[in-house]
């Protein structure tokens, strides 16, 4: 068995499914796609906590490459807590701290699977005044219906992923790639 440098022996090896330039890559193709639509008009970027994280700060530098400056905000919603499945439901844990009452709203999150918290963090956004809300993830599972998502920088396989923010139970969520666990 090979460990990755700093791993324990009680450490799972992750299959890898995509390496930190592949990663890169993906959000790059996807600024590419954003940018024209988010350019000229108040946008703010509102990142869904806590899995999130990487993937939103990758994509606000890649957008302000592109010449776009969009606002930025954060709201920490729960469905997981450290079960593998959602509780079926949604849970704010912390608002977002500016208003975005007439402002379009870009709802960044890790995965879309069921796309119950896209529908509810949309819903939210529009009852705190937002003009228009858009929704972009980085992976988005084959079983998840596209309706309620507009922009996704990877099709994933239906298995429970790992690193680049998303996590098993609060661990791995620094792994520079991103990773299954073993079934």
């Amino acid at each position: 068995m090979t460990l990755r440098r700093g791993a324990s022996i009680t450490d799972p090896v992750f299959e890898t499914l995509l390496t930190p330039q592949e990663i890169e890559a993906r959000v790059a193709a996807l600024a590419d796609r954003l940018a024209p639509e988010l350019a000229g008009a108040r946008w703010v970027a509102v990142v869904i906590l806590l899995g999130a994280t990487p993937f939103a700060a990758d994509l606000m530098r890649a957008l302000a490459m592109r010449g776009v400056d969009v606002g930025f905000d954060a709201l920490w919603l729960e469905s997981y807590r450290d079960a593998r499945q959602s509780s079926g439901r949604v849970v704010v844990r912390a608002d977002v701290s500016r208003s975005v009452s007439g402002a379009g709203v870009l709802l960044i999150d890790d995965v879309f699977d069921s796309g119950r918290t896209i529908s509810f963090a949309r819903s939210h956004m529009l009852a705190k005044g937002a003009a228009a809300v858009k929704s972009c993830v980085f992976a988005r599972k084959p079983d998840a219906a596209v309706e309620g998502l507009d922009y996704w920088a990877y099709d994933a396989p239906a298995r429970f992923l790992v690193g680049y923010g998303m996590d098993d139970s609060g661990r791995w969520r620094g792994l520079p790639y991103l990773g299954v666990v073993p079934d």
